[in-house]
């Protein structure tokens, strides 16, 4: 009998893979409408919380058309920017579905990075103003440049404005995303500068449980959209109580999260983005509509973008094999 192998594939490797970002966006889009139709496994995630905000969640999942499954143990500390570590940390594991054997253990942390700018641009593409040109930036990490990167696959960007209360991250992120599009980036001195009169604003740094929140009532135009991948973290409530709709990737995890408080006094949502894709509830319905996503990260996202690399590591035999 031939010794069972799985493939490892670290971050170099995934990076070198390099999936393109409107296919991540495709297999999440095509991933919601399963989830929407219910022909999705995917548990509440459990987590340990080390210290003050941060987190490593087990994050398991299926989907039966696209003959993933498999499993994400995330980690997220907020202060290892301190130490020059990453925020966002972890492995993933993809099993076989006929066997349950593991095929392939992999570095998450491009996965994540990725398929959470594609789920904002996912529900952007349902929500927001097809004509939205403009794009505000809270916190210029690498969320901040992915989400941006997935919105402009959906958008004619013109114009983009950004903040971070690290000014050097601001000059950081418009040089380095100033060389990757041709849109002007400007770098504002305050968050409202970020917000106010934009299409779309998309807040991205830490998540706090207890947070202080920035941005107020009113700076959110009639019209605009919003995609808090921070939860509330950066939203006032009667920022929050202003928005038209509010919707999630997943309403069960929203109030899991509820039970274990998050989100305090965050409206509930009108429901999730599998539900709005197969049009089981409504979307935008006016051009004057405050809408807001609060995605909370799902570990069907991840499983729709890992056999992606998987594939595209085996056809260009990246990667190394390591015994069971």
């Amino acid at each position: 009998m031939k010794p069972q192998e799985l493939l490892y594939l670290s971050r170099a490797d995934i990076e070198k893979i390099n999936i393109p970002m409107h296919e991540i966006i495709s297999s999440l889009e095509r991933m919601f409408v399963e989830k929407g139709k219910k022909q999705v496994e995917m548990p509440p995630k459990p987590g340990i919380h080390l210290k003050k905000d941060s987190f490593i969640h087990a994050m398991p999942a299926f989907i039966p058309s696209m003959k993933s499954a498999g499993i994400k143990w995330v980690s997220g500390f907020p202060e290892n920017y301190k130490k020059k570590l990453p925020y966002i940390s972890g492995l993933l594991i993809l099993n076989d579905v006929e066997t349950g054997i593991p095929l392939s253990v992999m570095d998450c942390t491009w996965i994540t990075a990725k398929r959470t700018g594609a789920a904002t641009a996912v529900a952007a593409k349902y929500l927001a103003d097809p004509a939205s040109s403009t794009v505000g930036i809270i916190a210029c990490g690498v969320q901040g440049r992915s989400n941006l990167e997935a919105i402009s696959c959906i958008f004619d960007i013109k114009k983009v404005a950004v903040y971070d209360i690290f000014p050097e991250a601001s000059r950081k992120f418009a040089t380095e995303m100033g060389e990757k599009f041709d849109f002007p980036i400007e770098i504002t001195n305050t968050p409202r500068n970020a917000v106010e009169d934009m299409d779309i604003v998309i807040t991205s740094g830490p998540i706090q449980k207890e947070p202080k929140p920035t941005i107020e009532k009113g700076w959110l135009k009639k019209g605009g959209f919003a995609s808090a991948v921070d939860f509330d973290s950066y939203w006032t409530i009667a920022s929050l109580n202003e928005m038209d709709k509010i919707y999630t990737d997943d309403v069960s995890q929203m109030e899991y999260y509820r039970s274990i408080g998050y989100f305090k006094d965050t409206p509930k949502p009108v429901g999730d983005l599998g539900e709005l894709l197969v049009k089981s509830i409504m979307g935008r319905e006016s051009s004057n509509e405050r809408i807001m996503t609060m995605n909370l990260g799902l570990a069907l996202d991840d499983m729709a973008t890992a056999p992606l690399i998987y594939d595209a590591a085996k056809k260009s035999s990246i990667g190394t094999l390591l015994p069971l």
